[in-house]
């Protein structure tokens, strides 16, 4: 049955002025993530006591908590939506939405009002994280490991930066507008950058395929079931068991959902769990037993490490993305290590007078994130790794679930102000050890699940990305390197540009499986531009991929980089007596005709 072409818009131009488009990039990754990410922490409970008292504060910090659940289920149809808006117009909509709830908050009265304006911030983060992803996705190498190193520290710092504001402030309503002229700066950026990107000439983005659509789609149903069961749990007066066993349940569940795909896939959003399961609560708890009235040095004394480890942590990914392209089968697990080694550490020094001692964990936690996050990201396209990013904050949430059931057991029956403290910092003991285990279950879970072989068939429409992950060999991003055979093609109904190939992906073990192409070179839209294919002597030969076709429909594989076969010695056969079949195989002579060819 004949597929008729799909016609697609030329590709818009490179910019005429790309350093001046990644400069501002830079500089608005640098303020908008943060700025993002600091709306998870509820820290109402901090200004208690200037809650007015006609008010029902129990119920007002309950509402409070509703930004984290809006932020975890934007986050994946804002993905979503890159396929009909550009990511420009999306980032500077979620800056808008967090600068209007900055707006609202300074009138929030009643209950109803701050859940409102919480959930409208929560909204606005959310669109700002896929937004800044995407944005970056197709930039400079740095772009994205930067995008990746402040991501990991603001993870890290969330808890600090939320209490930043919140020293000796004279009105609660601070905790709804805790950095209005960081809001203010962000926005700014993101009008200077939507100009210059509609003027300078529009970068290409990354476009979703219908596979990886309905994935994105599919991550927010737990991220829904995990948001009910925190409301829940709130406002039920749960006890400890039963939060605890809720909070193991959705862990589980998000490393099922994970383990849909192949090998880089697989890695890419167990890590994603990871870092949000463990790094965000375990910073948080570390952060508040080292407050001045707990002994520790408060936040003045904290900027210093959190300082080291968000420099050490960029530098880390920028050396992973230009130096360790395709590394992600031991760099993920090597970042993980380097967190359980960071929550080692919790146990030994936290809680501590001397803030310096701190930069060891901070250090440990915020680089071993980026150099997983920056490794596995590399290694998939913008739909896998934005599918990862919903599991995170849906991960974000059930570990602050399961932190808050381990201070359940712990604070339960306490009687004086210093057992409360002693009984905390237990706690925070206990849940160091408790995500180290963690950690060590989804590398051990990763290293036997990359491992499963699988086979999808895509086909793909013309002018569609071709799919990431196809070797080191590729280049950034699984584009076919300079000197691949490419040409135009067309159908039999007179010029349209569309081909079908079979792509199989399949992983480890002696057979050296990986990924193949159909042998055929293809225009990739209608500006003219050649997608790169694979030659006859590629299409036999083990050591390379045979090419890149057009997409019709995406049931796109990513296993690519994660598993290569066993090259070859010089002089050795490839397995078959006539050489490896290539993925379509090529012409045959017909039995009637007698030419020799």
């Amino acid at each position: 049955m004949a597929v008729p072409p799909i016609q697609r818009s030329p590709r818009p131009a490179d910019p005429r002025h790309p350093w001046l488009l990644d400069t501002v990039l830079g500089l608005l990754v640098v303020a908008a993530l943060p700025l993002a990410i600091i709306t998870i922490p509820n820290t109402l409970s901090v200004v208690a006591k200037l809650l007015p008292g006609d008010i029902d504060q129990v119920g007002l910090m309950r509402t409070h908590g509703l930004a984290l659940p809006a932020l975890m289920l934007t986050v994946p149809l804002a993905a979503v939506a890159l396929r009909r808006v550009k990511a420009a117009h999306l980032m500077l909509g979620g800056l808008a939405l967090v600068a209007l709830s900055d707006a609202a908050g300074g009138y929030a009265a009643s209950e109803l009002v701050v859940g409102a304006v919480r959930v409208l911030r929560g909204i606005g983060a959310g669109v700002i994280m896929p937004a800044t992803l995407a944005a970056v996705w197709g930039r400079v190498a740095v772009l994205r490991a930067l995008w990746v190193g402040v991501f990991s520290l603001s993870l890290l710092a969330a808890q600090s930066l939320a209490l930043w504001p919140l020293d000796e402030v004279s009105s609660w309503k601070v905790t709804l507008q805790p950095y209005p002229l960081v809001t203010g700066v962000a926005l700014g950026l993101a009008a200077v950058y939507l100009l210059a990107w509609t003027l300078l000439g529009r970068p290409a983005e990354p476009r979703l395929h219908l596979r990886e659509r309905s994935r994105l789609l599919l991550a927010a149903v737990p991220a829904a079931g995990i948001a009910v069961v925190a409301i829940s749990t709130a406002t039920e007066g749960w006890r400890a068991v039963p939060v605890i066993m809720l909070a193991a349940t959705a862990i589980v569940g998000l490393l099922a959902l994970a383990s849909i795909g192949t090998g880089e896939s697989r890695t890419m959003a167990y890590s994603m769990v990871a870092v949000g399961v463990v790094l965000v609560p375990s910073a948080a708890q570390v952060t508040l037993v080292e407050m001045g009235g707990l002994g520790g040095p408060g936040l003045r004394g904290l900027w210093i490490p959190f300082a080291v480890a968000g420099v050490l942590a960029v530098g880390a990914s920028v050396v992973v993305r230009l130096f360790a392209r395709a590394a992600g089968r031991w760099l993920a697990p090597l970042g993980l290590l380097s967190m359980v080694g960071g929550l080692s550490s919790v146990r030994l020094v936290v809680p501590s007078a001397d803030g310096l001692v701190l930069a060891v964990p901070f250090t440990l936690l915020a680089v071993g994130a980026a150099v997983a996050l920056t490794a596995t990201l590399q290694e998939v396209g913008y739909g896998t790794a934005a599918f990862g990013l919903s599991l995170c904050f849906a991960g974000v949430l059930a570990g602050f679930l399961l932190g808050t059931g381990v201070q359940m057991v712990m604070l339960d029956g306490v009687r004086s102000a210093q057992e409360l403290v002693d009984n905390y910092v237990g706690a925070l003991r206990w849940w160091a050890l408790v995500g180290g285990f963690l950690l060590v279950a989804i590398i051990v879970l990763a290293a036997v699940m990359v491992r499963r072989p699988g086979a999808e068939t895509l086909i793909r429409v013309e002018g569609d990305p071709p799919p990431p992950g196809t070797g080191p060999e590729h280049g950034d991003d699984g584009e076919a390197p300079a000197g691949d055979g490419a040409g135009p093609s067309q159908n039999a109904e007179g010029g349209a540009r569309t081909v079908v190939g079979v792509a199989e992906a399949s992983s480890g073990g002696s057979e050296g499986g990986r990924r193949k192409w159909g042998d055929a070179s293809q225009s990739d839209d209608d500006s003219g531009e050649a997608v790169p294919g694979g030659s006859e002597d590629q299409a036999g030969d083990e050591d390379g991929p045979t090419g890149i076709v057009p997409r019709v429909v995406a049931a796109a594989s990513s296993q690519g980089a994660f598993d290569k076969g066993e090259s070859r010695r010089d002089g050795d056969e490839a397995p078959g007596s006539e050489g490896a079949v290539p993925a379509v195989p090529l012409p045959g002579q017909s039995p009637e005709d007698t030419t020799s060819p």
